[in-house]
């Protein structure tokens, strides 16, 4: 048995159209929502103007309502436009500061609808309540600056918190007379532009010196993945990855990682290599094991057959790694025998609340496997909160769920026949 021991994220339709595995993880939910809000973008620039300036009137004429002093309507309808003033500035800004580049129009209007949501609260708590005028107006600023606060935060600062996750693992798999073996694992990097949280990965990875690096997929963001420049920028990331004894990677979500994407991507790239439902063993100072790559298409049917594919001659009894992009195959990796299944793909929910965790995840199961470290049978699931952040009109923003690299330790696990 395995054991473990410590730890110290109308166009793009039609580009997937005719893939049955792009098109059957198109109609998910979450997927819908996001082309949805995306659509957002298309709103005439004056549209917009016209909303928030319509939402501050009625937000005035809500807190008129409420109360008889003449001046709290126009103090709250005023607020609230100057806040929508500073979110649009602030949206504005991201790109032109190399922080995000995401669409300004759908995340504005989210924040409008949550400024508006507090304004009609504190209207009724105005209008219920003895509180004064100015005592709910004072209270409505202060939740405006803790909405902006948050979303600067979120945005600005989480996502740029670039953490390492270190964990043991012990097998009797492994030789008992070799050396650890370091290995670091990344995905979801979902590469937009290259900012200083790319910059950092590097930097991180070079001081970390792992013997070999797995990517669980995930290269471009969504908005991207049909952009020249951020398919540039993505080359120039990954050339600059190189371990002792190798990277290997695997493609991630099919609307992420087309096909004829991921082929330029790597084209050239003699410093990694793409596993494409297959297998590679390696032997790193004495420690042999297996690396086995699967395609990912989010299909049920499909992939089953594609991690039986990867395994084909890999003997039962050596310590194996899989690599997918998604935690949604762990009954046939607990089936086939695999020991350490590597993946990503929910962000570990990317907003996370307090006490509850992730509010959506992308996977099958739900929450249950939303982030860290599970165990089912002698399987091991890790699922990293990953490095970049959702595209399309999601924003660009993390809370309380940092990106994240996982740096491995793999040994020996005495047995009870060693010790006697």
């Amino acid at each position: 048995m395995t054991t473990l021991f410590g730890s110290a994220s109308k166009n793009r339709r039609d580009k997937t159209k005719g893939n049955a595995s792009g098109d059957w993880l198109e109609q998910r939910p979450l997927h819908l929502f996001l082309v949805a809000f995306n659509d957002l973008s298309r709103l005439p620039a004056v549209v917009v103007a016209l909303a928030l300036i319509g939402s501050s009137v009625l937000a005035g004429l809500v807190w008129q309502q409420a109360s008889a002093a003449d001046w709290v309507g126009w103090g709250a309808g005023g607020l609230y436009l100057t806040f929508a003033v500073f979110d649009c500035l602030f949206l504005w800004l991201l790109p032109r500061k190399n922080i995000s580049f995401g669409p300004i129009k759908p995340p504005l209007l989210a924040l409008a609808l949550v400024r508006w949501l507090l304004a009609a609260g504190g209207a009724a708590l105005l209008n219920w309540t003895a509180l004064s005028a100015g005592g709910a107006l004072a209270l409505l600023a202060f939740f405006y600056v803790l909405i902006s606060l948050i979303s600067i935060y979120g945005v600005a600062i989480e996502p740029f918190r670039l953490t390492v996750t270190e964990m043991a693992l012990h097998s009797p798999k492994l030789a008992a007379n070799a050396p650890p073996v370091r290995v670091l694992q990344m995905g979801d990097l979902h590469i937009e532009r290259l900012t200083r949280r790319e910059h950092d990965l590097l930097a991180r990875v070079a001081a970390l010196a792992p013997d070999t690096i797995f990517i669980t997929g995930d290269y471009l963001n969504l908005s991207y993945v049909y952009d020249k420049v951020a398919l540039k920028e993505a080359r120039k990331f990954l050339r600059q990855l190189r371990a002792p004894f190798g990277v290997y990677a695997v493609c991630g979500s099919p609307p992420v990682d087309p096909p004829d994407i991921v082929e330029k991507m790597f084209e050239g790239l003699d410093n990694i290599r793409l596993l494409r439902n297959e297998h590679v063993a390696l032997d790193v100072r004495g420690q042999r094991f297996y690396v086995a790559g699967v395609t990912c298409s989010h299909a049920p049917a499909v992939d089953p057959t594609r991690l039986r594919e990867a395994l084909i001659g890999v003997p039962q009894d050596t310590f194996t790694i899989a690599l997918y992009h998604s935690p949604d195959l762990i009954p046939e990796m607990v089936r086939a025998g695999v020991d350490l299944h590597l993946a990503g793909h929910t962000h570990g929910g990317q907003i996370r609340l307090p006490f509850y965790g992730a509010l959506l995840t992308s996977s099958l199961y739900g929450k249950r496997y939303e982030m860290g470290h599970y165990q089912e049978g002698d399987t091991h699931l890790y699922v990293a909160r990953g490095v970049g952040v959702e595209g399309m009109g999601a924003p660009r923003a993390r809370f309380l769920c940092p990106p994240e690299i996982v740096l491995w330790t793999l040994e020996h696990q005495i047995t009870k026949e060693e010790v006697r």
